[in-house]
């Protein structure tokens, strides 16, 4: 008889659930949450396992990748598929949690979701970063002209390189405000100095990596764009068709069809936000700047019958399947085409 377990976990504890193939709990434990300590436990029920269930979450990669080492048949759970699966429920417990989610498993009604690599995840790491850095320091601008403002003090508009010089001339004078904005600006400085340093990193890392040279052969796709669509694929080879990347991404429409009712919803907006913001700015990027496609063509005449921001989701889309297709094939974006960049690759 075959075994299915279910892991519910959090920071501090996981709890355990093992049941039949006749969906009869047959152990349950709440432990520490240490892949050694729940394999010790699985080896210690020692009856064969057929499936280690994981709904996907902030530890999920690295107690699925520990699992999978200790020779486990572990796999991870998309979230939403499980929150589905759990709401019948009349209490939510962390145990009841656990139940659920071997009962899915041994019902096999879940849908698996990819586990990226290290590496992937120190790139998305670094892009994350770098993110934070940049909101962080415009927070900090920010702060810094509503202050200012009080006083009859306005800034206007200045570069990056200018502001700092700006605020000094315009306080200068008064030590009272200058006690208050000088600290502001010190950390705003260092956080522009650690952005500047991670955005070099990010630059040394497109440069050396041959996937992200060619998908910056893409107009509008950059150093950022390139990275960040490299990180969340990880492994091209898992989308058995280039259309289904958009999908992924959540640029697809939704479809609702029920009895007499049938219509296109908008974008799913499922997936990785991240890549699915970088993608649109990519978009937006070759819709009105830089040297001219068939595939620029193919959007500006979307834009035409519908809206600019329609032909910006649609030409997104259309980048994301592309880029996939490149990929794959090992080949650099075709800009004399008279048809739409890699039309036949898109439709397939």
């Amino acid at each position: 008889m075959a075994y299915y377990v279910g892991i519910d976990a959090s920071l501090e504890t996981v709890n355990i659930c093992i049941v039949d193939e006749d969906g009869d709990v047959a152990f349950e434990r709440k432990i520490e949450a240490e892949p050694s300590a729940i394999v010790a436990w699985l080896k210690r029920f020692g009856r064969p396992v057929a499936r280690v269930g994981l709904e996907a979450g902030p530890t999920a990669s690295w107690l699925f990748a520990e699992l999978r080492a200790a020779g486990l048949p572990a796999i991870c759970m998309e979230c939403r598929h499980v929150k589905a699966g759990l709401g019948a429920m009349r209490n939510k417990t962390d145990r009841n949690d656990a139940r659920g989610i071997a009962q899915l498993v041994r019902l096999g009604w879940f849908r698996h979701v990819f586990v990226k690599s290290d590496e992937a995840q120190r790139i998305r790491m670094l892009l994350v970063a770098r993110t934070h850095l940049v909101s962080k320091s415009q927070d900090l601008e920010n702060c810094i002209r509503g202050s200012l403002k009080v006083f009859g003090l306005r800034i206007g508009t200045v570069t990056r390189q200018g502001f700092e010089a700006r605020v000094l001339d315009l306080i200068d004078g008064s030590a009272g405000l200058a006690l208050i904005v000088e600290p502001l600006l010190r950390a705003r400085r260092a956080m522009i100095e650690e952005f500047e340093r991670l955005d070099r990193l990010c630059r040394e890392l497109a440069r050396r990596d041959p996937v992200c040279r060619r998908l910056m052969s893409v107009p509008g796709v950059g150093v950022i764009v390139a990275l960040t669509y490299r990180t969340d694929v990880d492994v091209p080879e898992r989308f058995k068709r280039s259309r289904d990347v958009g999908a992924h991404f959540g640029l697809t429409p939704r479809r609702y069809s029920s009895g007499q009712t049938d219509y296109d919803g908008r974008i799913s907006r499922c997936g990785d936000e991240m890549v699915r913001t970088a993608l649109y700015q990519a978009a937006h990027v070759l819709l009105h700047h830089g040297r001219w496609s068939s595939l620029r063509a193919w959007a500006m005449r979307i834009a035409k019958r519908r809206s600019l921001k329609a032909a910006k989701v649609a030409l997104a889309r259309k980048l994301a399947v592309v880029m996939h297709r490149m990929w794959v094939d090992g080949t650099d974006f075709r800009w004399s085409d008279t048809t739409p960049a890699c039309a036949t690759t898109a439709a397939t």
